[in-house]
């Protein structure tokens, strides 16, 4: 059952935040914009991906391992402590350390009284240049122990949040499911910029692709989409490449796509927007996408090719 508010009316706030090489750094700047945000209202307040550090998959260093905690451990019990102390529902990230071995890309979830309402360990892992996360990640377990999807919502005081992480945006399959699991919001903790070599051309077909995929999982779920990235040129450790220039331009929608909030591309800042949960069923009775869906003829898609 999921544990929510009679007020539909939700205060989102997503962090668009540079990161460092300083753990500590890195976490006072988020819990900087997490109070800024809830100073200004918000209930449900979003951290980016890996938002403690920088992005270290640029490079594969097993020495990066070090920087993984397990769950519970001191960064998660930070912002259980900023959660309950504010009051808010507070999505945050960690390179989780679940045993020796097994780490995990991890979105955690705290209620408003610290306590873990749940977490998304990251289902696709890239391994593109300088994005070398298979290195570093092992993808979530397509079950829990106790027999749930892996794309299961996370049930808390402001809705049933799906969250999913970065690579998983591209996937229409994972917001389908969390969306037929009963999420009210998706949600897309990222770390992703541009190769400082791509043409400008090619770097704005990047970032419309980005957005507008988003944008498309919104329309067919019928459920607002939040997005918070990482903003700021972070370089490659290894000296191999020039870096990345994370693209920032994090944004919120509603359920029919329309834009509500949108970040620049070079700016830390807070994005607001008010999320009324009853909107996706106004919407779903006009646009009933659900209804009509032809699953009797869908078994192909858990093929990896048809050939």
């Amino acid at each position: 059952m999921s544990n929510q508010s009679h007020n539909s009316q939700i205060k989102v706030a997503a962090i668009q935040q540079a990161c460092s090489n300083d753990k500590s750094a890195s976490l006072a700047v988020s819990e900087k914009l997490v109070r800024e945000a809830t100073a200004n209202g918000a209930n449900l307040v979003i951290l980016q991906e890996l938002h403690a550090t920088s992005y270290f998959c640029q490079t594969e260093d097993t020495s990066v391992f070090e920087l993984a905690e397990p769950i519970p451990g001191p960064t998660s019990q930070r912002l259980s402590d900023l959660a309950r102390e504010l009051g808010i529902v507070l999505v945050g990230s960690i390179f989780e350390r679940r045993m020796n071995g097994v780490y995990h890309n991890t979105a955690v979830v705290f209620e408003t009284d610290g306590s873990l309402a749940g977490l998304y360990r990251k289902m696709h892992i890239p391994d593109d240049p300088g994005f070398y996360e298979k290195f570093y990640f092992t993808p979530g377990d397509a079950h829990f122990n106790d027999g749930r999807s892996g794309f299961t919502p996370i049930d808390t005081s402001v809705g049933r949040l799906g969250v999913l992480v970065c690579w998983d945006q591209w996937y229409p399959e994972a917001a389908r499911l969390m969306a037929l699991a009963g999420a009210e919001i998706l949600i897309y903790p990222t770390a992703i910029g541009w190769d400082k070599t791509d043409t400008p051309d090619e770097q704005a077909r990047q970032l419309d692709a980005w957005i507008t995929v988003q944008r498309g999982h919104a329309i067919a779920n019928n459920l607002p989409v939040v997005a918070p990235n990482r903003v700021g040129t972070e370089a490659d450790p290894s000296g191999y490449s020039d870096g990345i220039r994370f693209w920032g331009n994090s944004f919120i929608c509603g359920p029919q796509g329309e834009l509500l909030a949108r970040g620049d591309d070079g700016s830390e800042c807070i994005l607001a927007a008010t999320v009324d949960r009853t909107h996706s069923e106004s919407v779903r009775r006009i646009w009933p996408y659900l209804r009509d869906r032809r699953i009797d003829a869908y078994g192909d898609i858990l093929k990896r090719v048809r050939d």
